[in-house]
């Protein structure tokens, strides 16, 4: 493959504001579906070069994007662990030099063993993630398209982990990372993960903060397989109080969310997003996106110079004084 692209860092025309604020300390935090190889065949990525596919060519070219990123925060989604020995699903995982502190997994076929979501699945509401969770007994169907129990369960994860800053104010930071389900037609299936990953997000943070006495801030990353204009970016996004968190989109907050992060023939869309909370943390740089007429995407990922048909996502962020 040819030479990655190397990632540039747009400075904000409010960082030197958010400066004189900071302690001094930044950080910088990525998030990149790097696509997992059980998902690259010729079939599927018809437009690609061959040479493009192969995971030799491919991991070298990933690990040249994570040493050009110098991230202290890189979240992936398709990671798939021991990819040389063929062993391991697809999943999600975190990577940083901050001292973790606490961490949990989040696994959205937990969804199959909660009544509420059964039931509302079922009868295609919204989902109420607040209710009593009542464990399910295995029955023995004949499962369709449209059994919940089939529905619910779809082999995505997440996870949650809490960090502590290597800077004077040791500031704890909560990260979430995740893969939302694929599948546009499932939408409901899409909302019920958004809402449970909400929901243990805010108990995970509520633990953390007890844990530690503090009131850390909050960063959640992932594929969300979601246009801004779908029902999940909007509940991710919505300042009612339905939602157990209060999250606002990184992208959209400076200028709005990139033109696309997924990019071949079939779909160009945004599905990426990095959201946050808290008033502790301030971007003071983004990861500039290239734009349709870009030389380095046209015709779609993957390509000679990008390895995933993602691209990454992220920020510098600067840390700013306790009140």
């Amino acid at each position: 493959m040819a030479k990655p692209i190397c990632s540039r860092f747009i400075h904000l025309e409010d960082s030197q504001d958010v400066a004189n604020g900071s302690n001094g300390f930044k950080f910088r935090f990525i998030s990149y579906n790097i696509l997992a190889q059980v998902y690259v065949k010729s079939s599927y990525f018809q437009h690609s070069p061959s040479s493009c596919l192969k995971w030799k060519a491919r991991s070298q070219a990933i690990l040249m994007d994570f040493k050009n990123f110098d991230a202290d925060f890189l979240c992936t989604q398709e990671y798939q662990a021991n990819k040389t020995l063929h062993l391991g699903p697809p999943t999600v995982g975190i990577w940083t030099s901050a001292q973790l502190l606490q961490m949990e997994e989040i696994d959205y076929n937990d969804l199959v063993n909660c009544m509420s979501a059964l039931n509302e699945i079922g009868n295609n509401k919204v989902l109420d993630l607040e209710t009593r969770h009542a464990p399910i007994k295995e029955l023995s169907r004949k499962h369709q398209p449209d059994d919940p129990h089939v529905r619910l369960k779809r082999d995505c994860v997440g996870l949650l982990a809490a960090f502590q800053l290597n800077d004077s104010s040791n500031h704890i930071i909560v990260v979430a990372n995740t893969h939302i389900y694929w599948d546009p037609n499932w939408a409901d299936i899409k909302l019920a993960q958004a809402k449970y990953l909400l929901s243990r997000l805010s108990q995970f943070k509520e633990l953390i903060s007890n844990k530690f006495t503090c009131i850390p801030s909050v960063l959640v990353a992932g594929d969300f397989n979601s246009t801004p204009g779908d029902e999940v970016y909007r509940y991710l996004v919505s300042a009612s109080e339905v939602a157990p968190i209060q999250l606002r989109s990184l992208y959209a907050a400076h200028g709005g969310e990139p033109t696309f992060t997924n990019c071949t023939p079939d779909f160009t869309g945004t599905l990426d997003y990095i959201f946050l909370s808290g008033s502790r943390l301030r971007a003071v740089s983004l990861l500039e996106m290239p734009g349709p007429e870009s030389a380095d995407v046209i015709g779609g990922l993957p390509n000679h110079h990008h390895p995933s048909d993602h691209l990454p996502i992220g920020a510098d962020f600067s840390v700013l004084q306790s009140p």
